[in-house]
């Protein structure tokens, strides 16, 4: 399946992993390369040694393509931002602001920029500063959210610019592939499936939470002050949810989700810790190998759109 983001990005399936935070290692990134996709290295809030140490992992277990994702809000962004150029990967998605500041560098080494937006604005702010793609992520989607969803993100990014756009949020089977098509985007990126990939380094306990989710248990905190995050619910949220109610400040907030995603994914607490996962999690039943994963949707996406 041909489309101008798998000959943007070299990759045989216009399929891309998200790069979630602590959960996107180099294991799981060049098992999805491997399989045809595009695979993402998760940088969050990681330091900058870190990422480089990620990429020289990816390139010793795969040749194919992959990315980083950068999220912008990381204290290291602008030295990680270098790394991605002295490493030479070639694609990286951004979140959490405006990577305007390095796409002269970045462009200079070759490398193909796609942000994540959750607006139309963003979209074409996005394509003005030169940006390769676009990634229109629905709230629907795991993590930090925006509010449109996908259904109605998705066509209104692809009406408004030029450039190739990626559809996210709510998508983990052929037909999301298949519908996300016809809604103007020319590839999906993924995240919840992955995390039950085989190849995935999150903890058991954590992926069976996301195997056992049903269409109703994930919940958005963070309303309140502007950072809406969806997860699976459990105590935690419970708790930050209560709390949120009552008018507690940010700071306060802040602590009790201070290291919780970690807790989740390596130390698999699914009771205190972050179950970042997207609506989509009830669609999610068992655990496969990444190649499994996107051969299974492509072949049901195919049948769908007729190819």
């Amino acid at each position: 399946m041909n489309t101008r983001v798998t000959d943007l990005l070299g990759i045989k399936y216009p399929v891309i992993q998200g790069g979630m935070a602590w959960v996107a290692e180099y294991h799981l990134v060049a098992a999805v390369s491997e399989a045809g996709g595009l695979g993402i290295i998760g940088a969050g809030g990681a330091p900058a040694e870190f990422v480089r140490e990620q990429i020289r992992k990816v390139k010793e277990m795969t040749e194919k393509p992959f990315g980083v994702n950068l999220m912008l809000m990381n204290p290291q962004a602008d030295a990680i931002a270098q790394v991605i150029v002295e490493e030479g990967v070639k694609v990286v998605t951004t979140g959490a602001g405006n990577p305007g500041k390095y796409m002269a560098m970045w462009k200079e080494a070759g490398v193909r920029v796609i942000p994540v937006v959750a607006s139309v604005a963003m979209a074409k702010m996005m394509e003005r500063a030169g940006a390769d793609a676009v990634v229109a992520e629905g709230a629907e989607s795991g993590g930090h959210i925006g509010a449109a969803t996908t259904m109605t993100l998705v066509p209104q990014v692809a009406d408004a610019v030029s450039i190739p756009v990626i559809a996210a949020g709510g998508i983990a089977d052929g037909r999301g592939l298949a519908a996300s098509m016809m809604l103007g985007a020319e590839a999906v990126q993924m995240g919840t499936r992955f995390i039950v990939a085989k190849e995935s380094i999150v903890h058991d306990n954590y992926k069976k939470k996301v195997i056992a989710a049903k269409d109703i248990d994930s919940e958005v905190t963070g309303m309140s002050h502007g950072h809406p995050v969806r997860q699976l619910r459990n105590q935690m949220t419970r708790e930050y949810l209560k709390l949120e109610k009552g008018g507690a400040p940010f700071e306060e907030l802040e602590q009790l989700t201070l290291g919780a995603l970690r807790k989740a994914v390596v130390e698999g607490d699914v009771v205190n810790g972050t179950l970042m996962a997207g609506q989509i999690a009830g669609l999610v039943r068992k655990e496969q190998t990444c190649e499994e994963m996107i051969l299974e949707i492509m072949e049901q996406a195919e049948t769908l759109l007729k190819i």
